[in-house]
């Protein structure tokens, strides 16, 4: 039965159990893949953020002197074949991000990951140099450590400065502008179609029925269906490269997400039997759902909020008033 568990087992390898060549071995690869994604970082950021792609091909190259240090070692102790040990053959041991993911991550997450990886280094290092008893390579291992530690509060310091420049501003603003044309935009508008557009069929079908199972099933289809077409239009009708507005598939994800969640708020009542209380309750959802979207849109669109107000309450609730009125005839 062991021998059955320790087949399904990963195998992994305790960082204790390691020799110094096997040590050295993954320092060097470790090396090699944080450069990499230093390197991918710069050039998914050098068109949009060329001062932060400035700081990632900066510390690519660091890096690859890190690598080089480790290298010139190895090779003078154990020759020239490198072991091929990795993060992810050692149990417990922090892994990266694929490379593909790296290059989808926007730039802030991006500055807080580098400082995140160089926090790890660090630890690893000092890691490694606690557990050689070989007095030169325990002092490369200590230099890389006391290296690392700096180059995360390099990191920290050039992101701080590049923050409160000029550049950084500039980039902050793209970043913003950037969030609000693929995210904020879209899916406030979606909110807003589903919110208002679903008022009359919902609450037309409650009043003509007085059931709330029935109202409920006709809220559900609308707001699924009208999200559904919302998202696709959002999709289909800009690439997003001429306006820069974004991928055509988050915008799309955030119209019909948030067009469906507008129409199954004041829908989701009507699961409750008694047909009043359900209304009631929808009715103060409504309410809701009005002041949140023009909360969001003086919040993030910066329209004033008497605008706001006039636009979107005094059309939600002509909207809901016909419905109203039309399933009471």
């Amino acid at each position: 039965m062991p021998a059955l568990f320790s087949f399904f087992r990963p195998a992994r390898r305790r960082f204790d159990d390691l020799s110094q060549k096997e040590v050295l071995s993954l320092a060097i690869l470790a090396e090699e893949e944080d450069g990499r994604i230093y390197a991918a970082y710069a050039a998914n950021l050098r068109e949009e953020y060329p001062a932060s792609a400035k700081v990632f091909e900066d510390m690519a190259a660091e890096e690859n002197e890190h690598r080089r240090s480790l290298l010139d070692l190895y090779m003078r102790r154990f020759g020239q074949a490198v072991v091929p040990i990795r993060r992810e053959h050692i149990e417990g041991f922090y892994e990266r991000r694929p490379l593909w993911l790296v290059k989808t991550l926007p730039l802030e997450r991006v500055r807080a990951e580098a400082a995140d990886m160089e926090r790890q280094a660090e630890n690893f290092y000092q890691l490694a140099a606690s557990h050689c008893p070989d007095a030169e390579m325990r002092k490369l291992l200590g230099d890389l450590a006391a290296a690392e530690a700096n180059h995360e509060k390099m990191a920290l310091e050039l992101t701080d400065a590049l923050v409160h420049s000029r550049a950084g501003e500039a980039e902050g603003e793209h970043a913003k502008r950037q969030f609000l044309l693929t995210w904020v935009q879209p899916g406030l508008a979606g909110l807003m179609d589903g919110s208002v557009s679903t008022l009359a069929p919902i609450f037309a079908t409650a009043f003509a029925t007085q059931n709330p199972w029935t109202t409920f099933l006709i809220g559900l289809s609308a707001s699924v269906g009208a999200g559904i077409s919302m998202g696709f239009t959002e999709a289909a009708h800009d690439d997003g490269k001429l306006s820069g507005r974004g991928a055509p598939w988050k915008r799309g994800l955030a119209s019909g997400v948030m067009t469906t969640l507008g129409g199954l708020g004041h829908a989701l009542p009507y699961l409750i039997p008694d047909f009043w209380t359900a209304t009631s309750i929808a009715l103060c959802v409504v309410f809701v759902e009005l002041w949140a979207i023009v909360w969001i849109q003086h919040r993030f669109m910066e329209t004033p909020v008497g605008r706001a107000v006039f636009q979107v309450i005094l059309g939600g609730l002509l909207v809901l008033a016909a419905g109203i009125f039309i399933g009471g005839a």
